[in-house]
Protein backbone atom coordinates (compact mmCIF):
# COMPACT_ATOMS: atom_id res chain seq x y z
CA UNK A 1 0.00 0.00 0.00
CA UNK A 2 1.26 3.55 -0.99
CA UNK A 3 2.23 5.51 2.10
CA UNK A 4 1.18 9.14 1.98
CA UNK A 5 3.73 11.94 2.05
CA UNK A 6 4.37 15.40 3.05
CA UNK A 7 7.10 17.54 0.99
CA UNK A 8 7.95 20.36 3.75
CA UNK A 9 10.19 23.31 2.44
CA UNK A 10 10.25 23.31 -1.51
CA UNK A 11 10.97 25.54 -3.71
CA UNK A 12 8.03 24.36 -6.66
CA UNK A 13 8.83 25.32 -10.41
CA UNK A 14 5.38 25.20 -12.02
CA UNK A 15 4.13 26.92 -14.89
CA UNK A 16 6.89 29.40 -15.22
CA UNK A 17 7.00 30.64 -11.61
CA UNK A 18 9.09 29.00 -8.36
CA UNK A 19 7.11 29.17 -5.18
CA UNK A 20 8.11 28.22 -1.90
CA UNK A 21 5.57 25.96 -0.10
CA UNK A 22 4.65 22.16 1.01
CA UNK A 23 3.21 19.63 -1.02
CA UNK A 24 0.93 16.89 0.45
CA UNK A 25 0.58 13.31 -1.03
CA UNK A 26 -1.87 10.91 -1.41
CA UNK A 27 -2.12 7.65 -2.84
CA UNK A 28 -0.96 8.88 -5.87
CA UNK A 29 -2.26 12.12 -6.48
CA UNK A 30 -0.91 15.66 -5.29
CA UNK A 31 -3.81 16.44 -2.69
CA UNK A 32 -2.55 19.76 -2.02
CA UNK A 33 -0.80 22.52 -2.37
CA UNK A 34 0.01 25.34 0.55
CA UNK A 35 2.61 27.93 1.92
CA UNK A 36 2.43 25.53 5.32
CA UNK A 37 0.53 21.98 5.82
CA UNK A 38 1.03 20.22 9.23
CA UNK A 39 1.18 16.54 9.60
CA UNK A 40 -2.27 15.27 10.42
CA UNK A 41 -1.35 11.13 11.07
CA UNK A 42 1.18 9.55 12.46
CA UNK A 43 1.36 7.87 9.26
CA UNK A 44 2.43 10.34 6.77
CA UNK A 45 6.13 10.12 5.56
CA UNK A 46 7.34 13.50 6.20
CA UNK A 47 10.32 14.96 3.67
CA UNK A 48 11.61 18.19 4.20
CA UNK A 49 13.88 19.20 1.32
CA UNK A 50 15.05 22.24 2.40
CA UNK A 51 14.60 24.68 -0.08
CA UNK A 52 15.49 22.56 -2.83
CA UNK A 53 13.95 22.51 -5.99
CA UNK A 54 10.66 20.11 -6.88
CA UNK A 55 10.07 19.92 -10.60
CA UNK A 56 7.16 17.38 -11.85
CA UNK A 57 8.51 14.32 -13.44
CA UNK A 58 10.15 14.76 -16.50
CA UNK A 59 8.33 13.08 -19.76
CA UNK A 60 10.79 12.04 -22.36
CA UNK A 61 9.10 11.41 -25.80
CA UNK A 62 11.55 9.27 -27.47
CA UNK A 63 13.72 6.60 -25.98
CA UNK A 64 14.64 3.55 -27.12
CA UNK A 65 14.74 1.03 -24.47
CA UNK A 66 15.80 -1.97 -26.71
CA UNK A 67 12.98 -4.53 -25.98
CA UNK A 68 11.49 -6.90 -27.40
CA UNK A 69 14.58 -8.04 -29.13
CA UNK A 70 17.84 -6.00 -28.73
CA UNK A 71 18.10 -6.70 -24.74
CA UNK A 72 21.41 -7.03 -24.47
CA UNK A 73 21.59 -3.25 -25.01
CA UNK A 74 19.31 -2.57 -22.85
CA UNK A 75 15.56 -3.33 -21.69
CA UNK A 76 12.45 -1.69 -20.26
CA UNK A 77 13.32 -2.89 -16.90
CA UNK A 78 16.58 -1.86 -16.53
CA UNK A 79 16.25 1.73 -18.36
CA UNK A 80 13.45 2.70 -16.93
CA UNK A 81 15.33 2.37 -14.14
CA UNK A 82 17.96 4.64 -14.64
CA UNK A 83 15.23 7.05 -16.03
CA UNK A 84 13.57 7.50 -12.75
CA UNK A 85 16.89 7.96 -11.49
CA UNK A 86 17.64 10.70 -13.47
CA UNK A 87 14.03 12.22 -13.09
CA UNK A 88 12.28 10.91 -16.06
CA UNK A 89 8.85 9.44 -14.53
CA UNK A 90 7.36 9.02 -18.09
CA UNK A 91 8.34 7.42 -21.40
CA UNK A 92 7.31 7.29 -24.73
CA UNK A 93 9.45 4.43 -26.58
CA UNK A 94 10.26 3.70 -30.15
CA UNK A 95 9.16 0.91 -32.49
CA UNK A 96 12.12 0.15 -33.88
CA UNK A 97 12.90 -2.96 -31.75
CA UNK A 98 12.85 -6.59 -32.75
CA UNK A 99 10.24 -7.49 -33.59
CA UNK A 100 9.37 -4.14 -35.04
CA UNK A 101 6.21 -2.57 -33.36
CA UNK A 102 4.22 -1.94 -36.49
CA UNK A 103 1.56 -3.99 -35.61
CA UNK A 104 -1.31 -3.96 -32.99
CA UNK A 105 -0.35 -7.34 -31.50
CA UNK A 106 2.93 -6.19 -31.49
CA UNK A 107 2.24 -2.88 -29.38
CA UNK A 108 0.06 -4.69 -26.81
CA UNK A 109 2.73 -6.83 -26.32
CA UNK A 110 4.97 -4.16 -25.83
CA UNK A 111 2.68 -2.60 -23.66
CA UNK A 112 2.77 -5.89 -21.59
CA UNK A 113 5.78 -5.96 -20.67
CA UNK A 114 6.01 -2.82 -19.39
CA UNK A 115 3.35 -3.20 -16.90
CA UNK A 116 5.28 -6.31 -15.91
CA UNK A 117 8.77 -4.11 -15.31
CA UNK A 118 8.68 -0.83 -15.82
CA UNK A 119 9.32 1.68 -12.79
CA UNK A 120 8.22 4.57 -14.92
CA UNK A 121 5.35 5.75 -16.76
CA UNK A 122 5.24 4.08 -19.79
CA UNK A 123 3.68 4.50 -23.61
CA UNK A 124 4.66 3.93 -27.00
CA UNK A 125 4.78 5.21 -30.79
CA UNK A 126 3.32 2.85 -33.23
CA UNK A 127 5.77 2.49 -36.27
CA UNK A 128 4.50 3.13 -39.97
CA UNK A 129 6.06 1.30 -42.86
CA UNK A 130 5.65 1.32 -46.88
CA UNK A 131 3.07 -1.00 -46.55
CA UNK A 132 1.03 -1.08 -42.73
CA UNK A 133 -1.37 1.46 -43.29
CA UNK A 134 -4.64 -0.64 -42.34
CA UNK A 135 -2.89 -1.79 -39.34
CA UNK A 136 -1.84 2.49 -38.48
CA UNK A 137 -5.92 2.81 -39.13
CA UNK A 138 -6.58 0.28 -36.45
CA UNK A 139 -4.76 2.22 -33.46
CA UNK A 140 -6.89 3.57 -30.66
CA UNK A 141 -5.36 7.79 -30.22
CA UNK A 142 -6.26 7.14 -26.95
CA UNK A 143 -4.09 4.99 -25.58
CA UNK A 144 -0.95 5.79 -27.82
CA UNK A 145 1.15 8.51 -27.84
CA UNK A 146 1.21 8.78 -31.61
CA UNK A 147 2.86 7.51 -34.61
CA UNK A 148 6.53 7.34 -36.25
CA UNK A 149 7.91 7.30 -39.03
CA UNK A 150 11.46 7.47 -40.06
CA UNK A 151 12.17 9.31 -42.98
CA UNK A 152 15.73 8.61 -42.55
CA UNK A 153 18.24 5.58 -42.96
CA UNK A 154 18.47 5.24 -38.79
CA UNK A 155 16.64 2.46 -38.56
CA UNK A 156 17.20 -0.07 -41.80
CA UNK A 157 13.80 -1.43 -42.76
CA UNK A 158 11.53 0.66 -40.96
CA UNK A 159 12.66 3.23 -43.76
CA UNK A 160 9.64 4.88 -45.19
CA UNK A 161 10.85 6.31 -48.47
CA UNK A 162 7.82 5.73 -50.79
CA UNK A 163 5.82 9.73 -51.64
CA UNK A 164 2.79 8.62 -52.05
CA UNK A 165 2.65 6.05 -49.07
CA UNK A 166 3.58 8.84 -46.87
CA UNK A 167 1.50 11.23 -48.19
CA UNK A 168 -1.58 8.71 -47.29
CA UNK A 169 -0.36 8.24 -43.78
CA UNK A 170 -0.04 12.26 -43.17
CA UNK A 171 -3.81 12.60 -45.10
CA UNK A 172 -5.06 9.65 -43.11
CA UNK A 173 -4.66 9.52 -39.07
CA UNK A 174 -5.47 12.26 -36.67
CA UNK A 175 -2.65 11.29 -34.40
CA UNK A 176 0.90 12.89 -33.70
CA UNK A 177 3.19 11.90 -36.07
CA UNK A 178 6.69 11.88 -34.88
CA UNK A 179 9.12 11.97 -37.78
CA UNK A 180 13.07 11.35 -37.91
CA UNK A 181 14.22 13.42 -40.51
CA UNK A 182 17.21 12.96 -42.64
CA UNK A 183 17.93 12.55 -46.87
CA UNK A 184 18.64 8.90 -47.16
CA UNK A 185 20.07 9.83 -51.39
CA UNK A 186 22.09 12.46 -49.84
CA UNK A 187 23.54 10.52 -47.03
CA UNK A 188 24.24 7.64 -49.43
CA UNK A 189 26.33 9.64 -51.69
CA UNK A 190 28.55 11.40 -49.13
CA UNK A 191 28.93 8.29 -46.91
CA UNK A 192 30.44 6.68 -51.27
CA UNK A 193 32.77 9.99 -51.03
CA UNK A 194 34.21 9.48 -47.69
CA UNK A 195 34.33 5.59 -47.73
CA UNK A 196 36.54 5.96 -51.24
CA UNK A 197 38.62 8.24 -49.19
CA UNK A 198 39.39 6.26 -46.10
CA UNK A 199 37.40 3.13 -46.58
CA UNK A 200 35.18 1.41 -43.26
CA UNK A 201 37.89 3.55 -40.97
CA UNK A 202 36.33 7.08 -41.49
CA UNK A 203 36.96 9.94 -38.88
CA UNK A 204 34.56 9.97 -36.41
CA UNK A 205 34.49 13.84 -37.16
CA UNK A 206 33.10 13.44 -40.58
CA UNK A 207 30.01 12.34 -39.40
CA UNK A 208 28.04 15.97 -39.74
CA UNK A 209 29.70 16.19 -43.18
CA UNK A 210 28.12 12.40 -44.11
CA UNK A 211 24.87 12.95 -42.15
CA UNK A 212 25.14 16.71 -43.22
CA UNK A 213 23.07 20.10 -42.55
CA UNK A 214 21.68 19.28 -46.29
CA UNK A 215 20.50 15.72 -45.26
CA UNK A 216 18.63 17.18 -42.22
CA UNK A 217 16.92 20.18 -43.77
CA UNK A 218 15.79 18.80 -47.28
CA UNK A 219 14.21 16.34 -45.27
CA UNK A 220 12.50 17.87 -42.40
CA UNK A 221 11.68 20.79 -45.02
CA UNK A 222 9.80 18.43 -47.16
CA UNK A 223 8.09 16.84 -44.02
CA UNK A 224 6.50 20.16 -43.06
CA UNK A 225 5.43 21.36 -46.83
CA UNK A 226 3.53 17.90 -46.79
CA UNK A 227 2.39 18.51 -43.14
CA UNK A 228 0.88 21.61 -44.21
CA UNK A 229 -0.72 19.95 -47.66
CA UNK A 230 -2.46 17.69 -45.58
CA UNK A 231 -3.18 19.05 -42.11
CA UNK A 232 -1.14 16.40 -40.48
CA UNK A 233 -0.23 16.90 -36.80
CA UNK A 234 3.77 17.15 -37.47
CA UNK A 235 6.22 16.43 -34.86
CA UNK A 236 9.71 16.95 -36.13
CA UNK A 237 12.24 14.94 -33.48
CA UNK A 238 15.78 15.93 -32.75
CA UNK A 239 16.76 19.13 -34.95
CA UNK A 240 20.62 19.20 -35.15
CA UNK A 241 20.69 22.21 -37.32
CA UNK A 242 20.60 25.69 -37.00
CA UNK A 243 19.08 26.23 -40.57
CA UNK A 244 16.22 23.74 -39.25
CA UNK A 245 14.89 26.10 -36.79
CA UNK A 246 13.96 28.36 -39.58
CA UNK A 247 11.20 25.89 -40.31
CA UNK A 248 9.36 26.84 -37.12
CA UNK A 249 7.29 29.27 -35.31
CA UNK A 250 6.87 30.93 -32.01
CA UNK A 251 3.39 33.02 -33.28
CA UNK A 252 1.43 30.66 -31.36
CA UNK A 253 0.51 28.53 -28.20
CA UNK A 254 1.92 25.38 -28.36
CA UNK A 255 -1.54 23.89 -27.81
CA UNK A 256 -2.81 25.15 -31.67
CA UNK A 257 0.75 24.60 -33.21
CA UNK A 258 0.28 21.76 -35.89
CA UNK A 259 4.08 21.61 -36.19
CA UNK A 260 6.02 21.08 -33.87
CA UNK A 261 9.91 20.52 -32.63
CA UNK A 262 11.82 18.46 -30.46
CA UNK A 263 15.98 18.90 -29.90
CA UNK A 264 17.85 16.54 -27.82
CA UNK A 265 20.38 16.94 -24.76
CA UNK A 266 22.89 15.97 -26.72
CA UNK A 267 22.35 18.57 -29.44
CA UNK A 268 22.74 20.96 -26.95
CA UNK A 269 25.55 19.87 -24.66
CA UNK A 270 27.83 18.27 -27.48
CA UNK A 271 29.72 20.16 -30.67
CA UNK A 272 32.11 18.92 -33.83
CA UNK A 273 34.91 19.64 -31.41
CA UNK A 274 34.32 16.90 -28.91
CA UNK A 275 34.15 13.96 -31.75
CA UNK A 276 38.35 14.38 -31.37
CA UNK A 277 38.40 13.18 -27.46
CA UNK A 278 34.71 11.38 -26.93
CA UNK A 279 34.57 9.50 -30.82
CA UNK A 280 31.85 6.75 -31.34
CA UNK A 281 30.47 7.43 -28.08
CA UNK A 282 28.98 10.81 -29.01
CA UNK A 283 28.09 9.38 -32.86
CA UNK A 284 24.34 10.22 -33.05
CA UNK A 285 21.79 10.37 -36.28
CA UNK A 286 21.40 13.31 -37.04
CA UNK A 287 24.56 14.01 -35.96
CA UNK A 288 26.08 16.37 -33.75
CA UNK A 289 27.10 19.62 -35.82
CA UNK A 290 29.21 22.54 -35.20
CA UNK A 291 29.22 25.26 -32.25
CA UNK A 292 27.08 27.46 -34.40
CA UNK A 293 24.53 24.66 -34.91
CA UNK A 294 24.25 24.22 -31.20
CA UNK A 295 24.06 27.91 -30.26
CA UNK A 296 21.11 28.08 -33.11
CA UNK A 297 19.52 25.35 -31.28
CA UNK A 298 19.44 27.23 -28.12
CA UNK A 299 18.66 30.17 -29.26
CA UNK A 300 15.56 28.72 -31.01
CA UNK A 301 14.78 26.92 -27.50
CA UNK A 302 14.74 29.81 -25.73
CA UNK A 303 12.56 31.52 -28.09
CA UNK A 304 9.94 28.92 -28.30
CA UNK A 305 10.50 27.96 -31.81
CA UNK A 306 11.12 24.40 -30.18
CA UNK A 307 8.75 23.13 -28.20
CA UNK A 308 10.43 20.24 -26.19
CA UNK A 309 13.93 18.84 -24.76
CA UNK A 310 14.01 14.99 -25.19
CA UNK A 311 16.80 12.19 -24.89
CA UNK A 312 16.65 9.92 -28.06
CA UNK A 313 18.28 7.28 -25.41
CA UNK A 314 19.42 4.65 -27.69
CA UNK A 315 22.22 2.49 -25.94
CA UNK A 316 24.54 0.19 -27.41
CA UNK A 317 27.28 -2.12 -25.46
CA UNK A 318 30.80 -0.61 -25.52
CA UNK A 319 32.01 -3.62 -27.61
CA UNK A 320 29.62 -2.43 -30.29
CA UNK A 321 30.43 1.04 -29.92
CA UNK A 322 34.14 0.39 -29.97
CA UNK A 323 34.31 -0.62 -33.95
CA UNK A 324 35.48 1.38 -37.05
CA UNK A 325 33.37 4.33 -38.36
CA UNK A 326 31.01 2.26 -40.57
CA UNK A 327 30.41 -0.57 -38.31
CA UNK A 328 30.17 1.60 -35.20
CA UNK A 329 26.27 2.08 -34.03
CA UNK A 330 24.50 5.72 -33.86
CA UNK A 331 23.02 6.72 -30.27
CA UNK A 332 24.00 6.58 -26.76
CA UNK A 333 22.42 6.39 -23.42
CA UNK A 334 21.10 9.52 -21.66
CA UNK A 335 17.70 9.10 -19.39
CA UNK A 336 19.82 8.91 -16.55
CA UNK A 337 22.06 12.35 -16.97
CA UNK A 338 19.96 14.28 -19.14
CA UNK A 339 18.14 16.56 -16.43
CA UNK A 340 21.54 16.79 -14.63
CA UNK A 341 23.06 18.36 -18.08
CA UNK A 342 20.23 20.71 -18.31
CA UNK A 343 20.74 22.07 -14.51
CA UNK A 344 24.26 22.51 -15.38
CA UNK A 345 23.35 24.38 -18.29
CA UNK A 346 21.13 26.65 -16.15
CA UNK A 347 24.35 26.70 -13.60
CA UNK A 348 26.66 28.57 -16.94
CA UNK A 349 23.44 30.79 -17.15
CA UNK A 350 21.98 29.49 -20.70
CA UNK A 351 18.71 28.11 -18.99
CA UNK A 352 16.38 29.12 -16.26
CA UNK A 353 15.05 26.37 -14.11
CA UNK A 354 11.42 27.74 -15.03
CA UNK A 355 12.19 27.24 -18.71
CA UNK A 356 13.58 23.69 -18.48
CA UNK A 357 10.27 22.29 -16.27
CA UNK A 358 8.38 24.21 -19.60
CA UNK A 359 10.48 22.12 -22.19
CA UNK A 360 11.22 19.03 -20.86
CA UNK A 361 7.72 18.43 -18.69
CA UNK A 362 4.89 20.64 -19.21
CA UNK A 363 5.06 20.67 -23.11
CA UNK A 364 5.45 16.85 -23.61
CA UNK A 365 2.10 16.86 -21.72
CA UNK A 366 0.43 19.49 -23.77
CA UNK A 367 1.54 18.02 -27.17
CA UNK A 368 0.84 14.60 -26.71
CA UNK A 369 -2.37 15.40 -24.56
CA UNK A 370 -1.22 13.17 -21.18
CA UNK A 371 -3.55 13.02 -19.07
CA UNK A 372 -3.06 14.78 -15.47
CA UNK A 373 1.03 14.68 -15.84
CA UNK A 374 3.86 16.83 -16.65
CA UNK A 375 2.84 19.87 -13.97
CA UNK A 376 2.83 20.12 -10.04
CA UNK A 377 -1.49 20.47 -9.62
CA UNK A 378 -3.42 19.21 -7.15
CA UNK A 379 -5.43 16.49 -8.47
CA UNK A 380 -2.51 15.77 -10.76
CA UNK A 381 -0.21 12.34 -10.72
CA UNK A 382 2.10 12.51 -7.83
CA UNK A 383 4.79 12.31 -10.51
CA UNK A 384 7.85 14.44 -8.77
CA UNK A 385 11.25 14.76 -8.56
CA UNK A 386 13.40 17.14 -5.93
CA UNK A 387 16.89 18.44 -7.19
CA UNK A 388 19.35 20.16 -4.88
CA UNK A 389 21.20 22.28 -7.09
CA UNK A 390 24.51 22.62 -5.24
CA UNK A 391 25.44 18.84 -4.29
CA UNK A 392 28.09 17.99 -6.54
CA UNK A 393 28.82 14.58 -8.01
CA UNK A 394 30.49 12.60 -10.61
CA UNK A 395 29.77 10.21 -13.20
CA UNK A 396 31.65 6.95 -13.34
CA UNK A 397 31.47 3.52 -14.00
CA UNK A 398 30.21 2.26 -9.78
CA UNK A 399 27.12 5.00 -10.74
CA UNK A 400 25.90 4.19 -14.13
CA UNK A 401 22.34 2.30 -14.02
CA UNK A 402 22.00 1.73 -17.97
CA UNK A 403 22.30 -1.75 -18.63
CA UNK A 404 25.29 -0.59 -21.52
CA UNK A 405 27.50 0.19 -18.79
CA UNK A 406 28.35 3.74 -20.03
CA UNK A 407 27.36 7.11 -20.66
CA UNK A 408 28.68 10.19 -22.77
CA UNK A 409 29.11 12.28 -18.96
CA UNK A 410 31.80 9.35 -18.39
CA UNK A 411 33.83 12.00 -15.87
CA UNK A 412 31.66 15.14 -15.72
CA UNK A 413 31.06 16.72 -12.27
CA UNK A 414 27.58 17.90 -11.96
CA UNK A 415 26.72 20.27 -9.33
CA UNK A 416 23.03 19.35 -9.16
CA UNK A 417 22.00 15.81 -7.77
CA UNK A 418 18.20 14.20 -7.75
CA UNK A 419 17.73 13.27 -4.04
CA UNK A 420 14.39 11.80 -4.46
CA UNK A 421 11.68 10.76 -7.72
CA UNK A 422 8.32 10.01 -6.54
CA UNK A 423 6.10 8.36 -9.62
CA UNK A 424 2.70 8.06 -8.93
CA UNK A 425 2.79 9.20 -5.16
CA UNK A 426 5.20 6.36 -4.57
CA UNK A 427 9.03 6.90 -3.41
CA UNK A 428 11.02 5.02 -6.16
CA UNK A 429 14.44 6.71 -6.15
CA UNK A 430 16.37 8.11 -2.45
CA UNK A 431 19.50 9.47 -2.62
CA UNK A 432 21.74 7.37 -5.15
CA UNK A 433 19.04 4.47 -4.78
CA UNK A 434 16.55 3.29 -6.13
CA UNK A 435 14.08 1.61 -4.10
CA UNK A 436 12.35 -1.86 -5.44
CA UNK A 437 9.16 -0.31 -6.45
CA UNK A 438 7.46 -0.39 -9.80
CA UNK A 439 5.22 2.05 -10.39
CA UNK A 440 4.94 3.05 -13.25
CA UNK A 441 1.43 3.18 -15.51
CA UNK A 442 0.14 3.18 -18.59
CA UNK A 443 0.12 6.80 -20.07
CA UNK A 444 -3.66 7.66 -20.93
CA UNK A 445 -4.16 10.68 -23.75
CA UNK A 446 -6.82 13.01 -23.65
CA UNK A 447 -8.24 13.33 -26.95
Amino acid sequence: MTRNTLIKNARIVNEGKIVEGDILIEDNIIKEIDTSISVKSADILVIDVEGNYVFPGMIDDQVHFREPGLTHKGDIESESRAAIAGGITSFIEMPNTNPQTTTVEKLEEKFAIAANSSYANYSFMFGGTNDNLEEILKVDPKTVAGLKLFLGSSTGNMLVDDPKVIEKIFSSTDMVISVHCEDEATIKANLAKYKEEYGDDIPMEMHPKIRSEEACYLSSSKAIELAKKTGARLHVFHLSTGKETSLFSNKIPLKDKKITAEVCVHHLMFSEEDYAKKGSHIKWNPAVKTTKDRDQLWKALLDDKIDVIATDHAPHTLEEKNNKYTSAPSGGPLVQHALMALMEAHHQGKISVEKIVEKACHNPAILFNVEKRGYIKEGYFADLVIVDPQSPWTVNKSNILYKCGWSPFEGNTFKSRITHTFVNGQLVYNNFNVLDVKAGQRLTFDR
